[in-house]
């Protein structure tokens, strides 16, 4: 991949492909192809097809996604046919349109809810998936195994990158659909407006006009001045990605990793690569964290009388390790990065289609 190839980033508006189109031009990266919701829809087989035959990108980062979070029961035929329709336009116009290589993203739901943790490339099918992201994991992995089966009949380069927890500056933090991390940030901040009696920029946060209803919408998230409430027991563990990691892993495995050094023969599967930091927090450690950084002297509060999701989820990531890249960016760091951002930007901005 020179510096000059043309580069299309599915879902850049997203965590990840806005860290990717950020890393991409600091490493003077200069055609990079770049399509809103509005210009391409990629669930509407046709427009991709010509857009396609018509851009002709040597390389594709498919970050592009319908991402499961708080709504994810309610959408699952959202999540499984948005997910599916985007991938297989993608991957497939990708093959049609001789792109030089692929790299897709797929996620920790894709593995069992029960296995054995860390979380192993072999564990793939062996087991149920977590219910709640039943159709959100099907469609994750029906991407990884047409990756996989168009490099095998077909003979492309297409890389399936799998991860957890994603975070980052940029992230969504609208409290129906962030992921864990973004979500606990914008909690604790939010607290920490409401017991310095900060109404203004409550106010501004939340683009509301009204402190009362401000207040009542915060209580409904178990926010106030004294407190942060959070559902469940705080023992799940998790692992986390900062967004620049994930860009970071994901344009080395476009410059340095190969289908052909992940199969050794025809019958070879689980040629997708874990990727992640190898270390995994408990959910109380995550919020307590979050708490220190934002300064906020109010106290934690775990509602056990709601669900805990699947109790762990930590991936193996020897593969990635062993082909040469290793994460950079350490939680309590990232997390810093996250929210001085958030601060300076009040936690808004456009929001698109991806990670």
């Amino acid at each position: 991949m020179q510096t000059n190839s043309k580069i299309y980033i599915a879902g850049h508006k997203g965590t990840a492909g806005t860290a990717l189109v950020e890393n991409l031009q600091k490493r003077g990266f200069n055609n990079l192809v770049l399509k809103t919701r509005q210009e391409l829809d990629l669930v509407n087989q046709q427009a991709v097809a010509k857009f396609f035959k018509e851009e002709k990108p040597e390389y594709v980062f498919l970050a592009a996604v319908l991402p499961c979070g708080a709504a994810n029961v309610a959408q699952r035929a959202d999540f499984i046919y948005e997910n599916l329709m985007i991938q297989n336009n993608v991957i497939h116009n990708s093959y049609l349109n001789n792109v030089k290589k692929l790299v897709f993203f797929g996620s920790g739901y894709m593995y069992p809810e029960n296995a054995k943790n860390p979380l192993k490339e072999e564990y793939l099918f062996q087991g149920d998936l977590e219910y709640g992201a039943y159709s959100f994991g099907t469609a994750k992995i029906a991407g990884t195994i047409m990756c996989e089966s168009y490099n095998l009949q077909y003979g492309t380069n297409f890389i399936t990158l799998v991860l957890n927890n994603l975070y980052g500056t940029k992230a969504n933090f609208d409290f129906g659909k962030s992921r864990v991390l973004p979500a606990l940030l914008r909690k604790f901040h939010l607290a920490k407006l409401l017991n310095e009696g900060n109404i203004t920029q409550i106010l501004q946060d939340l683009k509301m006009n009204n402190f009362e209803e401000a207040k009542e919408y915060l209580h409904n998230f178990g926010i106030s001045k004294k407190s942060v409430e959070i559902w469940g027991t705080g023992k799940v563990r998790r692992e986390f990605i900062h967004s620049d990691d994930l860009a970071d892993v994901a344009i080395y495995t476009m410059q340095n990793i190969d289908f052909k050094d992940l199969i050794k023969d025809r019958k070879s599967k689980n040629t997708h690569i874990n990727i992640g930091i190898g270390i995994d927090y408990s959910i109380k450690e995550v919020a307590l964290m979050v708490k220190n950084i934002v300064g906020f002297s109010g106290e934690l509060i775990f509602n056990t009388s709601r669900p805990d999701s699947t109790m762990d989820r930590l991936m193996d990531c020897s593969k990635i390790h062993s082909l040469g890249w290793k994460h950079k960016i350490d939680l309590e760091k990232g997390i810093q990065m996250m929210y001085e951002w958030y601060k300076n930007n009040n936690g808004s901005r456009e929001r698109g289609g991806g990670y």
